[in-house]
């Protein structure tokens, strides 16, 4: 992997790599219906992106409530640490932006991987788009 780097993006200039590598990932991947994944919320959020070898290969965002949604790497970049890297840029985002509480939704089977970047359970299971979720909150 070369020249990895995570930083905030500019929606009005990188929307068309983050859409379709959401729409790779939660759309076709994942199989979320792309009227639930495209909900027109983007233009208002602050945004996260991973670049490596030239490609755009992680996304995040930020919503204006201090909620970080639509995190997803490239599966031929999974378990290189870039989830934690966006991760860490969503987070230090909505530290500046002064959000409290900071939430997600997370899927079940990444739990694990929000609880080692300091986020605890804070819900019961629920669907979303037909994908087990619990809701999870930031403790400093």
């Amino acid at each position: 992997m070369k020249n990895l780097l995570v930083e905030t993006a500019n929606w009005a200039t990188d929307k068309d790599p983050l859409i379709e590598l959401r729409r790779l990932v939660f759309i076709e991947e994942q199989n979320v219906p792309e009227s639930l994944e495209i909900d027109g919320l983007d233009p208002d959020c602050l945004h996260a992106k991973a670049t490596a070898d030239g490609l755009t290969v992680g996304t995040g965002r930020l919503l204006p409530d201090g909620h970080i949604g639509r995190m997803c790497v490239h599966p031929d970049y999974r378990q290189r640490g870039i989830g934690t890297l966006l991760l860490k840029n969503l987070v230090d985002q909505a530290l500046s932006a002064g959000y409290s509480p900071i939430g997600l939704n997370a899927q079940c089977d990444a739990i694990a991987f929000y609880e080692k970047n300091q986020f605890v359970i804070d819900s019961a299971v629920f669907m979303d788009a037909g994908i087990p979720h619990k809701r999870m909150i930031y403790k400093t």
